[in-house]
């Protein structure tokens, strides 16, 4: 009778760690990734109060993701609101986390959703794909921005972007319907 109590209990106990610990694991993800958004924010806020619009306005979408497949969690901000946007698309950063703050990797002009990251790597890190459209450019297609060693291309209706054929491998980070929030609450 003792031994099966002592096996009822060690798999209690079992059953117990199974739940417990991942649901931990995934609060702190959550609180770092809380944390994350919210440094990010403070970022944004200064960076476009520095531009020459009505920053008050600005709204955004953000993703983050692991471009270099080194653990870090960079962000890719679309900016989504009058100031930011125009005919061909609206304008986006990519940030690298730095300390408390965030880096500018590089920045982008008439982009639009979605936005993919490709399974293919150039310099290290991962293709990215992005929607190009309107201002011009009828229908619309996907380019693939490539990492030249520095930053990706600013502008992905012209070289060195070049154009998707739509069936390269990857993942959708920002989704076409993906909602913006305001910039300051």
């Amino acid at each position: 009778m003792r031994l099966r109590q002592i096996v009822l209990l060690a798999s209690a106990i079992t059953a117990i760690t199974f739940i417990v610990f991942p649901v931990a694991l995934a609060q702190e993800k959550n609180a770092q990734a809380d944390g994350q958004k919210e440094s990010l924010r403070k970022f944004l806020q200064v960076y476009v109060q520095s531009q020459d619009y009505d920053y008050k306005s600005t709204r955004f979408i953000a993703a983050f993701s692991d471009l270099k497949d080194d653990g870090v969690q960079r962000a890719f901000v679309y900016f989504n609101d009058p100031d930011s946007c125009g005919s061909g698309g609206c304008s986006a950063l990519l940030l690298e986390p730095q300390g408390a703050t965030f880096r500018k990797i590089a920045s982008f002009t008439v982009v639009r959703l979605p936005i993919r990251v490709l399974a293919a790597k150039s310099n290290g890190w991962h293709d990215l794909a992005v929607r190009v459209a309107g201002g011009g450019i009828q229908p619309g297609s996907e380019a693939i921005l490539s990492f030249n060693g520095k930053t990706y291309p600013r502008n992905p209706s012209a070289p060195p972007a070049r154009p998707s054929n739509g069936t390269e491998p990857g993942s959708i980070l920002i989704p076409e319907a993906a909602k913006a929030e305001p910039l300051f609450p």
